[in-house]
């Protein structure tokens, strides 16, 4: 059996969530304890009862741009679709993650259609990267420029679509998804994808984790395209794994660390857990500010440095997410508790229940 294969898994369809619950903390939530092996069922509104007044409870505090673009091209009319990768600040060229029919020639443009579906803003095509991604820059047809949009953002939030995954919906997004595929918390632009075990908070739910003494730090990791991606050899070691931007500040490598000495950290999700692992990666082994990219990829056997816990949706077979899981709760444990979730018809995925591993 190779590596990848042990992190493989039946999923019937309909576990796959389509749509979030109506009170986001209504979700279930497993607990797994690592040293006594057990399995245990809750409600995310019991995290208070869960976690100690030691404890803190690390978010990121990333918020997802509307990054997906759909259109047609001016010439033919041919369906397009695209997604924004990032934006070169000095030429304003935008770096676009796309697939359609013929070949796109420089100068064409493209029309994007608004959430109404009404055309909109353009792209021209300036050229394609050595991987095939597409070199275009924005612009408004009719509109001085004066009344374009600043930011690459602010033209995503105004004419872009939420990204969702393909398997929710096929990747169609409505209307609610703008609220309900964005965290509480969410404050710096960047992710086109929601760092998902943070969607099931409520500002209610996070005052009562604060009541009872739980401290709550906030980190940044700006999910990348590559989190969707399954991993595609056989061994583990030529995996190559994607970069993502990165921070931790000062005042919350302080907390964490002044409290892990009666208490633990735990990560909300694994982006969460990329950011505080990423920031120990020094000689000492501490954690420590840091602002960056980081490509760390997390697979048995890891020393985890600084998480102490874990809360984390139910993700992917064959994903580099299950492995990282994996490598913090055994791989046999882990395993054992997405049978059992199956078998208790727990929702999988983006909008579908979590775990808690202590």
């Amino acid at each position: 059996m190779s590596d990848i294969e042990q992190y493989d898994y039946d999923l019937p369809r309909e576990r796959i969530a389509q749509e979030p619950l109506a009170t986001r903390s209504d979700a279930r939530l497993m607990l797994v304890d690592r040293k006594a092996g057990t399995i245990d069922h809750y409600h995310v509104r019991d995290l208070p009862e869960l976690l100690h007044a030691d404890d803190t409870l690390v978010l990121n505090n990333t918020r997802v741009v509307p990054a997906k673009l759909v259109g047609y091209r001016a010439e033919t009319s041919g369906q397009w679709q695209g997604l924004f990768l990032r934006a070169d600040p000095a030429t304003g060229v935008w770096e676009v993650l796309t697939k359609t029919r013929g070949k796109l020639r420089p100068g064409e443009a493209i029309t994007i259609k608004d959430r109404e579906g009404r055309p909109s803003m353009q792209l021209v095509v300036v050229s394609r990267t050595d991987d095939g991604h597409l070199l275009v820059t924005p612009r408004l047809p009719g509109r001085d420029e004066a009344d374009w949009p600043g930011e690459p953002a602010d033209w995503l939030e105004r004419y872009g679509r939420i990204p969702l995954p393909p398997y929710i919906r096929d990747g169609q997004m409505v209307d609610s998804d703008v609220k309900n595929y964005q965290t509480v918390f969410a404050e710096h632009r960047g992710s086109v994808a929601a760092p998902t075990a943070g969607l099931h908070f409520t500002d209610k739910l996070l005052d009562y984790i604060r009541a009872g003494g739980t401290d709550i730090q906030e980190v940044t990791l700006h999910v990348g395209i590559g989190t969707f991606r399954p991993i595609a050899v056989d061994h583990l070691d030529q995996h190559v794994m994607h970069s993502e931007w990165g921070q931790i500040e000062a005042p919350a490598v302080e907390a964490i660390r002044t409290r892990r000495a009666h208490g633990r950290c735990i990560a909300v999700g694994t982006t969460s857990v990329r950011v505080l692992e990423s920031a120990a990666q020094n000689p000492e082994g501490k954690l420590q500010p840091w602002s960056g990219a980081t490509e760390l990829f997390i697979k048995p056997p890891y020393d985890f440095k600084v998480v102490d816990g874990l809360m984390t949706n139910f993700h992917l077979p064959r994903s580099s997410l299950l492995v990282l899981v994996s490598a913090f709760a055994g791989r046999e444990l882990i395993m054992k508790a997405y049978q059992t979730a199956i078998e208790n018809e727990y929702r999988f995925f983006s909008y579908g229940d979590t775990m808690l591993i202590v």
